[in-house]
């Protein structure tokens, strides 16, 4: 298994927390700032906080986007996480509509604040949420969760927005919140990434790491 991760770092995202949830998995870490070296990387990872117009921009503005893109090519597995998840997508409507980098057909939109039943939602979602297999009842074997097969492992979110993804079939895991269904992670082919927080997530997150490492 290899053990080097190339973390990206575009002045947008809580590098020492992903950082240190890797490390103490055992991997050697390479926090980049240059876009030129995501060619040389075995596993990428990309982080975000905040809001998906001002990492989005960072990332254009450094250069980062067409670079993430031709990762995508390569066939080396790519991890995404909270607002980096999202940016994967086409589109979000946060603050205004913005585009993504479109490696993921679908939107990212806000929470509704009120349930299909009627019952409120408190957004933000933050704290611990199970993760549930999709509608689809997709099978997590071989998949990032498939540790959990079988299982409804607890999580850690923030955030007030989620992807809906337009190919229902990229959708891995879905949590409930308010009696609605919400996207927390997809994976298609070597691409992989959570809304939640996998560092902030306890062993059910550093077991999730552990596997995209032997992917």
């Amino acid at each position: 298994m290899s053990k080097r991760i190339t973390l990206v770092d575009y002045g947008m995202a809580n590098l020492l927390n992903v950082a240190r949830a890797f490390e103490h998995c055992g991997a050697d870490i390479d926090i980049i700032e240059d876009p030129k070296a995501i060619q040389s990387a075995e596993r990428l990872v990309v982080p975000g906080v905040g809001a998906f117009k001002d990492c989005i921009d960072e990332i254009r503005f450094r250069g980062f986007d067409d670079a993430i893109r031709q990762f995508m090519t390569t066939e080396r597995p790519l991890l995404g996480i909270c607002v980096g998840m999202q940016i994967l997508f086409e589109s979000s409507e946060e603050f205004g509509q913005h585009a993504g980098l479109g490696i993921l057909p679908g939107q990212v939109q806000a929470i509704p604040k009120q349930s299909p039943s009627g019952k409120n939602v408190r957004v933000p979602h933050i704290g611990w949420s199970h993760l549930v297999k999709p509608e689809t009842g997709r099978n997590w074997s071989d998949t990032l969760l498939d540790a959990y097969e079988g299982e409804t492992p607890a999580v850690y979110f923030v955030h007030s927005f989620a992807a809906h993804p337009a190919h229902a079939e990229d959708r891995l895991a879905d949590c409930i919140y308010g009696d609605q269904r919400i996207c927390a992670s997809v994976q298609r082919d070597n691409l992989m990434a959570t809304q939640f927080h996998p560092e902030r997530s306890g062993p059910v997150g550093l077991s999730l790491i552990h596997r995209f490492m032997s992917l």
